[in-house]
């Protein structure tokens, strides 16, 4: 059983799958606490928390991988950036058309945030690393 998970913890398709999922349930949960006029609000924080701390453990595992010459996939983060702004958009607008409140609460306009930094931050490591091997080659 301990190398099942050994082996699984190393695979970063493991993490994109779980990271996926956990998006997934994270907009679910976002949806249906706004329709619900936010009463799980202190539940949706735990649940943002945990997504975040993924996606780093992710985004960093990648980005490991990468400078290691390991990482052979490519999962590209402007697809979760583009399906949560979306996301926040549609809520907000929803919130402001149907006066209604809950929504784009301070937790999940700082998990925005948070996938837009985590983007923001594999994206230069990428173009580093980059650089670095076309000098490298030269």
């Amino acid at each position: 059983m301990f190398k099942f998970f050994n082996n699984t913890a190393k695979n970063s398709r493991f993490w994109w799958r779980l990271v996926s999922f956990w998006t997934v349930a994270v907009y679910a949960a976002i949806i249906f606490n706004f329709v619900k006029s936010g009463i799980y609000d202190k539940e949706l924080d735990a649940l943002l928390v945990i997504y975040i701390a993924m996606l780093a453990i992710y985004a960093g595992d990648k980005e490991f991988e990468r400078w290691h010459d390991h990482h052979s996939g490519r999962h590209p983060g402007e697809v979760f950036v583009f399906f949560w702004t979306i996301l926040i958009m549609a809520i907000g607008a929803c919130q402001f058309i149907f006066n209604k409140p809950g929504g784009l609460t301070s937790d999940v306009v700082a998990a925005y945030i948070a996938v837009l930094s985590v983007l923001a931050v594999t994206r230069r490591s990428r173009a580093i690393y980059y650089q670095k091997r076309r000098r490298q080659k030269e």
